[in-house]
This record gives structure tokens, C-alpha cells and sequence, in this order.
């Protein structure tokens, strides 16, 4: 369990187009031997053309040394570099991995708290190999799909020492991205628009045409120099950290995640966060890249719509009950039928077996 933090970042006062502010994050020394590369692949497969759309790659050296440009490309199959290998460092570990697009990425993110019954029965295996066991996520929209937004990234400043930036629609938090250098933000700035979003924030978008414009206030009475109008610039923009990341940026900092460990890259280690699934609050999940202090070099998050927390808070109570339908609905405080008739409405109920949630349906109709 643990926090995230925006340790080694400073907030920066947020830039407002109509709905849209984005709030940068700066640095004051980037972080060294770690480089994120937007969509880049490390060489041809033999079974034909392939490409990756948004998927961004990590790429780290060991020795704190800098990491070296790598370019996008769609690559074809040729026969001098069929034998290519991914490039490796002196211990001979791979010094690269790459990350799913966020589209893709949500079906990783999901089901984390899933935890697969031990005994399954025939039509549970056909589900498993014909459409995968997690559900599917809900409808997710495009970043061009948000009001707004394409017009935002193209006009807002970047700041010199940026490295991250969260995204705000009408003030609700829609997703945020961290990486180790300035040149690796630059790269990625653009293709933010690319991403993936929920349904609430498209909803957001189409609903509110203006986000409030947080005013900086200076007491003109203690300026008499321009070192007076310096402190009281400084003071004014620690003011608006701290009350951005205790307020617009709570619902991703507050909560306490289950880290879970991916990947270890030399000094850093990839982990996916898993949220506390509680309906009714913001949910965030993602993946990060810490640096032996634990502070984000690389962070992307994605908000979960009420369903998705609804569906997450489900599978983890089945999951810890070893899917004991009696158990779960226990600690859930409902009864049995309830609980089917739940699944049912979550669209979870082909996970149990058609006669025993048929049943149980009938009983909970009944009831009501």
C-alpha cells in the first residue's frame, strides 16, 4: 500500500481554454538514464508490417548515463534484420519495454483486482478462450472526441523544465502524465490528444463551455521593488500548489494503492497502481516508473467511470472469498440474490453458472 506523489515535481498555475486546464509540472533536474519514446518499436517481427498507434516505449541505461534518441518508424521485414535482437545492456537484461496503448492499457488495468476461481465449468472455459475472462471496459473516447482539448494542447504554453501535466475538464481530473526529462514531455505533448478517455469526461466536455480562472491575488501594499514583487510572485505560486494538489489533484494523491510490481529497470521499478474500489469517489488506476526514493519519473493514469468502479469493487470481493457467492455477499453487506442481481446488472453474471444465477435472479424478483 502507498501514496502517489508529485515528490521532485512543482506545480504550475493551470492554463484555461473554455472547459479544459491543463496544469503543468516542472522539474529542477530531470531525471537521468530513463527516456520515454512515443510509439517506438525496437525492430521487425518476421510475420509482416506492424505498428504500434500511441503505445509509448521506456528505455533506461543502469549507469545514470544519458539515453540516446530513438526514432518512430513503420518497419517491414527484411532479411538483414530478421536476426535483430533487442538491444541489451552490459549484464545482457533488456534495456527497453514498451507500454499498450491506453485503450489496450485499460484492459490490463481492470483486472487487477480479478482473481480467476479455481474450479471452472465448461461455459466459463469457452467465455475464457473466445473473449477473454475480465469484461470488457466501458466506451472510452478519443482525445479528438473532447471538446476543447486538440485546441488547448496546440495553444498552451510549455513551460522550459516541464515534465508532466494533468488534464483537467471542468475541473474534474481526466487523466495525467509524468515523464523523466523535459525533451521526453515535448515528444509526448502532442499525442495526449491521442489518448483514451471515459464517458464522464466526454460528458463534461459537452455540458461545461468554462472552467473557473483561479485569479492570482498580490498584496500591491508590500511590493515596493521588484525583489517585494518576486517574494510575493513565489508566495502566490505555492499557494496555488498547495492548493492544487490538496484539492483539484486530491482525488489522485488522497487514496491509498496497492503497488504491484511489473518490472525492475535497473534503479527504477515499473509498477501498476490498483485503487480502493469505493462507488461514489474518484478512481484513478495506471502504471509508474519510481526511482530508488519511490518519486514518479514516469506516471499515466486513467479516471474509471462509476460502472468500471462498481465492476472493479465486485470482482475484488469475489476474489477474496475465493468466489463464494454467500461469503461475498456477506461482506458486501446484501443478500445472495441481491448479489446476482448485482452481477447481472454489472454485466458480470456469465461468470456464474447460468441455472444458479437464474435461480437466484427469480428469487431476488420475487423479493422485490
Amino acid at each position: 500500500m502507498g501514496r502517489l506523489t508529485f515528490a521532485g515535481l512543482e506545480t504550475r498555475p493551470g492554463q484555461v481554454w473554455g472547459a479544459i486546464r491543463l496544469v503543468p509540472l516542472v522539474r529542477d533536474r530531470p531525471v537521468e538514464g530513463l527516456c520515454m519514446h512515443p510509439g517506438a518499436v525496437d525492430g521487425p517481427r518476421a510475420d509482416g508490417c506492424w505498428y504500434v498507434p500511441h503505445g509509448l516505449t521506456a528505455e533506461w541505461t543502469g549507469d545514470g548515463a544519458g539515453v540516446p534518441e530513438f526514432g518512430t518508424a513503420l518497419r517491414m521485414p527484411a532479411s538483414t534484420v530478421r536476426g535483430s535482437r533487442r538491444p541489451k545492456s552490459k549484464t545482457g537484461h533488456r534495456t527497453r519495454v514498451r507500454f499498450l496503448p491506453r485503450r489496450g492499457a485499460l484492459e490490463t488495468y481492470l483486472p487487477l483486482a480479478f482473481k480467476a476461481p479455481v474450479i471452472a465449468w465448461p461455459d466459463w472455459s469457452r467465455r475464457a478462450f473466445t473473449r477473454s475472462l475480465p469484461p470488457q471496459p466501458d466506451r472510452t473516447y478519443h482525445g479528438t472526441l473532447i471538446d476543447g482539448l486538440a485546441d488547448a494542447l496546440r495553444i498552451f504554453e510549455i513551460h522550459p523544465r516541464q515534465c508532466g501535466v494533468l488534464i483537467y475538464i471542468a475541473d474534474a481530473l481526466a487523466g495525467a502524465l509524468i515523464t523523466p526529462h523535459p525533451d521526453d514531455y515535448r515528444a509526448l505533448h502532442p499525442t495526449l490528444v491521442e489518448d483514451s478517455y471515459g464517458e464522464l469526461i466526454w460528458r463534461y466536455a459537452v455540458l461545461y463551455d468554462k472552467a473557473p480562472d483561479y485569479e492570482v491575488k498580490l498584496n500591491s501594499t508590500a511590493v515596493n521593488s521588484l525583489e517585494d514583487l518576486r517574494i510575493e510572485a513565489e508566495a502566490a505560486q505555492r499557494t496555488w500548489s498547495t492548493f492544487h494538489d490538496d484539492t483539484l489533484a486530491g482525488g489522485l494523491l488522497g487514496p491509498d494503492y496497492d503497488f504491484i510490481d511489473v518490472y525492475k529497470m535497473a534503479d527504477f521499478r515499473l509498477i501498476r497502481y490498483r485503487p480502493p474500489f469505493k462507488t461514489g469517489t474518484e478512481t484513478h488506476v495506471g502504471e509508474a516508473i519510481l526511482d530508488p526514493k519511490g518519486r514518479p519519473a514516469f506516471l499515466q493514469s486513467f479516471r474509471l467511470s462509476e460502472t468500471q468502479v462498481r465492476r472493479g469493487r465486485l470482482l475484488e470481493a469475489l476474489g477474496t472469498n475465493d468466489w463464494h457467492l454467500a461469503n461475498t455477499a456477506e461482506a458486501l453487506h446484501m443478500t445472495k440474490p441481491a448479489l446476482v442481481a448485482l452481477l447481472h446488472n454489472s454485466d458480470l453474471d456469465w461468470m456464474l453458472r447460468q441455472d444458479i444465477a437464474a435461480h437466484n435472479l427469480a428469487a431476488h424478483r420475487l423479493r422485490s
